[in-house]
C-alpha cells in the first residue's frame, strides 16, 4: 500500500513551507518516525518523519514551495526491507555478475594492448633531442624562467622572449610586470545558491523594520566591576546548586524588567492607529542557530528569578542549536535582547524586532580606563545600544530607560536583589 505523506502545518499562520533539504534519497528504505526531510517556513527549519516505514517515492524537490497539507511522498508499506532473504540473494547475484563482468574487462584489455603494441611504428618514436627540441619550441621559457613566471602568476605567452627563437630567457622573467587588469592565479569561482524560505522572510521583516518604523538608536556605557565580582564570587555554588551557569543574561533581563516597569511605553508596540501596552514582559532573546537567527521568547519573564531566566535561556538556546524550536516558542515578544559581545562586536545599533518597539543591543566587554572620583582606573566596561520606535517613545523615555538598565547593571546587590544576594540566587 501506498502512503501519501503530505505537508503538516507548522503554524496557524503558516499556509505554505519549502523543500529545504532532502535527507534520503528516491528509492531508499525508511523507518517509522525516521526524519525524511527539513522544510522552511517563514519562521523556523522542522524536520518532517516517516509516518510509516517502507520504500520512499520523492513528489517534491529540493527548493519547492509547496502549501500545507500537500503530498510530497509516497511510502510503499508493503515493500521488503533491504537485508531480508529475497534481497540479500539479489545481492549475491549481482555481485557474481560484476566479477564476471570486471573479469572480462580485464581480458579485453589485455589483447587491446598486445595488438596496439603489434602495430606501433618504430619510426614515430622521439628521440632525446627531439624531445628537448620541443621543450624549447618557439617562445618557450626555459625551466628558471618558467619557474620565476608561475612565482609572479604571469602567463609565458604574455612575455616577449629575447633569447634564441624567441625564447623567454631568465633575464626576460625578471623584469616581466603582470598587466593591472590580469587575473592572479588564486581562485575566482563562485557560488550561487537560493536563500532559504526562512533566511528570504528574516531579510523582508529587517527591511521591512527599516522603512516602517522611525527607528533611532541611543547608546550607554556599563561599567560590569559589580557583576563580574559577584559572578565570581558565586558562581561555582550557583551552578552546582541550579545545574546551569550564572551568565550576565539574567543580569541584563532583570535589568530590562525593572526598566520596562519605570518606562511602560518601550514596552508597547504599533497597531493602526492605536499604541498597545502591556502588564507583563515577554523577552525575546536573540540566539544564533544552524539557519541563522533565531529569536525565541522567555514568557512572563518578570515572574523569574535568576536560576529560572538563566535555566530557560539555556532550553531555548540548546533547541534553537538544534533546529527543534518551535514557532510557537518564537511567536509574541514584547522586547528583545541582543548580544552581539559573544562574536566580538564592540558597538552597533541593532535592528528593531517588529512589531515590538525597542530592542536592546548588549556588546563585548573591554577593559578601558574610565574617571572615578577623580582618578583614572582599569574598568570592564560594556557599550550598550537601545534602538527604538521613535513613533511612540520620546527621547526622554528612550535615553531614561537605558540609564535605568546601567542603574541596576552597575548595582545589582540592592536593585536587583534586594539587598540579600543569598536569597536572589535561591543559595
Amino acid at each position: 500500500m501506498a502512503l501519501e505523506m503530505k505537508v503538516p502545518s507548522p503554524g496557524e499562520s503558516i499556509t505554505e513551507v519549502e523543500i529545504a533539504q532532502w535527507l534520503v534519497e528516491d528509492g531508499d528504505y525508511v523507518e517509522k518516525d525516521q526524519a525524511v526531510a527539513e522544510v522552511d517556513s517563514d519562521k523556523a527549519t522542522l524536520e518532517l518523519p516517516a509516518e510509516a516505514s517502507g520504500i520512499i517515492t520523492l513528489k517534491a524537490e529540493e527548493g519547492d514551495v509547496v502549501e500545507v497539507g500537500e503530498v510530497v511522498c509516497l511510502i510503499d508499506t508493503d515493500a521488503a526491507k533491504p537485508g531480508s532473504d529475497d534481497s540479500e540473494s539479489k545481492d549475491e547475484k549481482s555481485a557474481e555478475a560484476e566479477e564476471k563482468e570486471r573479469q572480462e574487462s580485464t581480458e579485453n584489455k589485455k589483447d587491446s594492448d598486445k595488438a596496439e603494441a603489434k602495430t606501433e611504428d618504430p619510426s614515430k618514436s622521439s628521440t632525446p633531442s627531439q624531445k628537448q627540441d620541443d621543450t624549447y619550441a618557439t617562445g618557450s621559457p626555459s625551466p628558471a624562467a618558467r619557474k620565476i613566471l608561475d612565482e609572479k602568476g604571469i602567463d609565458s605567452k604574455d612575455v616577449k622572449g629575447s633569447g634564441r627563437n624567441g625564447r623567454v630567457t631568465k633575464e626576460d622573467a625578471v623584469e616581466a610586470k603582470a598587466s593591472m587588469g590580469t587575473p592572479g592565479t588564486g581562485s575566482r569561482g563562485e557560488e550561487r545558491k537560493k536563500m532559504s524560505m526562512f533566511r528570504r522572510k528574516l531579510a523582508e521583516r529587517l527591511v521591512s523594520a527599516k522603512n516602517d518604523t522611525a527607528m533611532l538608536t541611543t547608546f550607554n556605557e556599563v561599567d560590569m566591576s559589580p557583576i563580574f565580582a559577584l559572578r565570581k564570587k558565586y558562581k561555582e555554588e550557583f551552578k552546582e546548586k541550579h545545574g546551569v551557569s550564572l551568565g550576565f543574561m539574567s543580569f541584563f533581563t532583570l535589568a530590562v524588567i525593572r526598566a520596562l516597569d519605570e518606562y511602560p511605553a518601550v514596552n508597547s508596540m504599533i497597531d493602526g492607529d492605536y499604541q498597545v501596552s502591556y502588564d507583563f514582559k515577554d523577552i525575546s532573546i536573540a540566539v544564533s542557530g544552524p539557519k541563522g537567527l533565531t529569536v525565541p521568547v522567555i514568557r512572563n519573564a518578570e515572574n523569574l528569578s535568576f536560576r529560572g531566566v538563566e535555566s530557560e535561556v539555556k532550553r531555548l538556546a540548546i533547541r534553537a542549536r538544534d533546529g527543534k524550536i518551535t514557532v510557537d516558542e518564537m511567536t509574541g515578544g514584547t522586547f528583545t535582547i541582543t548580544n552581539g559581545g559573544v562574536f566580538g562586536s564592540m558597538l552597533s545599533t541593532p535592528i528593531i524586532n517588529p512589531p515590538q518597539s525597542a530592542i536592546l543591543g548588549m556588546h563585548n566587554i573591554v577593559e578601558r580606563p574610565v574617571a572615578i572620583d577623580g582618578h583614572v582606573e582599569i574598568r570592564p566596561i560594556m557599550y550598550v545600544a537601545l534602538s527604538y520606535d521613535h513613533r511612540i517613545i520620546d527621547g526622554k523615555e528612550s535615553v531614561g530607560f537605558l540609564v535605568a538598565v546601567k542603574e541596576a547593571l552597575e548595582n545589582p546587590e540592592e536593585l536587583l536583589m534586594g539587598g540579600d544576594i543569598k536569597r536572589a540566587l535561591e543559595l
